[in-house]
């Protein structure tokens, strides 16, 4: 795998699991007596920017936590909303795991003589 690619992946992987925890706090707090509105990680605009400077650009990049501002219509929790984003997430995230597996398989049979 070239170092972009792996970067990529890797930056990725660190992405989508801060995004995972933070839907997983909104998810919790929504029935709280202290309820506020969720926040939302972002990450991949900075990360296909730096994915044309290189491996170091993108090993530069920080997944942000952002505050979503209240909702005019109401500040009733979307735990719907949450549970789509955790699971459009978790199935990115397990598509990139899967994709590290392929490659792993790649390299095992290469290093094995073709066996």
């Amino acid at each position: 795998m070239d170092p972009v690619s792996a970067a990529l992946i890797t930056k990725s992987l660190d992405g989508l699991a801060l995004r995972l925890e933070v839907t997983a706090t909104n998810i919790a707090n929504a029935n709280s007596r202290t309820y506020r509105p969720p926040s939302r990680v972002t990450f991949e605009d900075s990360l296909r920017a730096a994915a044309a400077k290189g491996p170091d650009a993108i090993a530069a990049v920080e997944p942000r936590i952002e505050a979503l501002p209240r909702a005019p219509f109401g500040d009733e929790p979307r735990t719907d909303l949450e549970l789509d984003t955790a699971a459009s997430t978790a199935g990115r995230y397990s598509a990139l795991i899967d994709l590290l597996g392929r490659q792993f398989d790649i390299s095992r049979t290469v290093i094995r003589g073709g066996q």
